[in-house]
């Protein structure tokens, strides 16, 4: 028997923490796996000219988040070996896209924008995640042409996405567990601890406390809550 291959599969999701799929559409399988995928990182630098000189003062500003690109064909001849195994097979190729296009760029009618994306397969995964898996949102869709059969409809297509890692902004911080006082990250209070004593590991001045205080909406800092997560901003930002 004919060993069915993993395949990337592609689902969507209505909320930014990736908890709460939609069940309006059906979960994309890309039906042919590409050769290869690439992940593309970038880092962003504030550039300017030194003063006195010829050269470049560089100031680091952010990791910009991780690109994911994949390619691969659509096809409608029933000749690609694994595509049987595909749960689009059947249709024909403006099908098979039009699913595609549902569940990685057509609105959503709730959430009022393109749905919210895990993929999953081939070893795809992102720092910090244990998980083999890539939190997206799509921001680049082509679609090449490349068979017709003599009516001139699409026998076969190839498919280039490019994916942006969407990861709720609370748990990205703490993935990449940040320790720099002139970056912003994410503290959860334990069992008896106060806030001055978490500023001053922060930031090593505890007479932070009350900018930190009013940027997480404290009306009382005196009685934390176990477990509460504190947002804990760049010192630069918290001197008035």
């Amino acid at each position: 028997m004919e060993a069915k291959p993993v395949k990337i599969k592609i689902t969507p999701y209505k909320d930014k923490e990736l908890t709460s799929q939609d069940k309006s559409v059906d979960p994309y399988l890309v039906p042919v796996n590409p050769e290869q995928y690439v992940q593309n990182y970038k880092i962003k630098y504030d550039v300017k000219p030194a003063a006195g000189s010829h050269g470049v003062q560089e100031r680091f500003l952010a990791s910009a988040p991780e690109e994911l690109k994949l390619d691969w064909i659509i096809d409608g001849t029933n000749t690609i070996y694994g595509y049987k195994f595909s749960t689009d097979s059947a249709k024909s190729v403006i099908d098979q896209i039009e699913h595609l296009k549902s569940v990685v760029y057509d609105m959503s009618g709730e959430i009022h924008q393109p749905r919210f994306l895990k993929i999953m397969g081939l070893g795809i995964h992102q720092r910090g995640n244990g998980d083999v898996t890539f939190d997206a949102i799509l921001t680049d869709l082509q679609i090449t042409y490349t068979l017709f059969n003599p009516n001139g409809e699409p026998l076969r297509a190839k498919i280039s996405a490019t994916f942006l890692d969407y990861r709720e902004n609370k748990r990205r911080v703490l993935e990449e567990a940040k320790e720099s006082p002139d970056l912003t990250h994410i503290r959860q209070v334990t069992d008896g601890e106060k806030l001055p004593l978490i500023v001053y590991e922060a930031y090593k001045d505890p007479t932070y406390h009350m900018e930190v205080a009013k940027v997480n909406n404290l009306t009382n800092f005196r009685h934390l809550s176990v477990g509460k997560e504190l947002v804990l901003p760049p010192i630069e930002k918290s001197v008035q």
